[in-house]
């Protein structure tokens, strides 16, 4: 079944040497011509408002396995008719990704690369994981401002801060957990390809989870820092009395006391404690800062 797209008179862009845009589909236009080209056949015209076109009809004919995919969302204009086929169609690319359909990838011509360069800073997501208590909360906001006095930008994905917007709807049992952690990642993800220093802290007590956030970005760019601190000593310190409750049987599946914590296994950077050796939070972001300035992160 064919496809028409029919554009409705509208202003479309200024007229400068360069290619200019067109928001109602992505596609640039030729400089320098009195026309748009879409497809194989259409009907144009124009007129000048100062310096601006008003497209009054473009139609372009797409066949059913017309795809933008083809060309990145965007208009090759050294190709025939703006096509890459020349027959103003393009090849059905498509995806399903579990319940969602025919959706589609666009790319945009502004990259990661682009973004670190204007940041001067490679995009990477720090996974700061541990027990309860264990200081990883702590550890992130020292490492954020420790970032941000060298002036390089980072920004905080704290498990609880998470919970009162994004993951709202999640409990704590087993399959919410994985959801959580999860929906985290693909944030931290998002962040990290917009060339900004995603520190993560949540305590992500299964190991599976962790690893499939780490396979969502390129090698090298997911960093895991393990708070290894041992039970007794994050049971003492009990900064919001959950500890007490799980012990009180007030609090069902608490990570440590009836639900497991599995233990990195191959993670990047350990901040090991214990009750008569413990650094402090300045100390251990200098030690996430080194490992950051000795893999380039802290440059374009």
């Amino acid at each position: 079944m064919a496809v028409a797209l029919k554009l409705l008179p509208s202003l479309i862009g200024n007229v400068s040497p360069e290619n200019v845009s067109l928001p109602e589909l992505g596609f640039p236009i030729n400089s320098g011509r009195n026309w748009i080209r879409f497809g194989s056949h259409f009907d144009h015209r124009k007129s000048k408002i100062g310096q601006k076109f008003k497209l009054v009809k473009a139609v372009g004919r797409l066949d059913e396995t017309s795809s933008f995919n083809d060309v990145n969302g965007q208009a090759d204009c050294h190709c025939t008719n703006g096509f890459p086929n020349g027959k103003g169609t393009f090849r059905k690319q498509m995806s399903t990704i579990e319940k969602s359909t025919n959706i589609l990838w666009h790319e945009c011509s502004v990259n990661k690369h682009d973004r670190e360069r204007l940041l001067q800073q490679k995009g990477c997501v720090i996974w700061i994981t541990g027990l309860s208590g264990s200081g990883k909360s702590t550890l992130a906001c020292a490492l954020s401002h420790s970032l941000h006095s060298r002036g390089k930008l980072s920004y905080v994905l704290d498990g609880d801060n998470v919970r009162h917007g994004l993951n709202r709807n999640l409990s704590f049992g087993a399959e919410d957990r994985a959801e959580n952690i999860r929906r985290v990642g693909e944030v931290a993800k998002l962040f990290a390809d917009a060339g900004v220093i995603c520190i993560a802290s949540l305590i992500s007590p299964y190991r599976k989870d962790r690893d499939a956030c780490r396979a969502l970005l390129p090698k090298g760019d997911f960093i895991e820092v393990f708070m290894d601190v041992p039970l007794q000593l994050c049971e003492a310190r009990d900064p919001k009395g959950l500890y007490k409750l799980a012990r009180a049987g007030k609090i069902k599946d608490f990570t440590g006391i009836d639900d497991p914590y599995e233990r990195p296994l191959n993670c990047e950077i350990v901040l090991e404690q214990k009750p008569d050796t413990c650094s402090s939070p300045c100390e251990m972001a200098e030690t996430v800062v080194s490992y950051l300035e000795g893999h380039g992160y802290l440059q374009a």
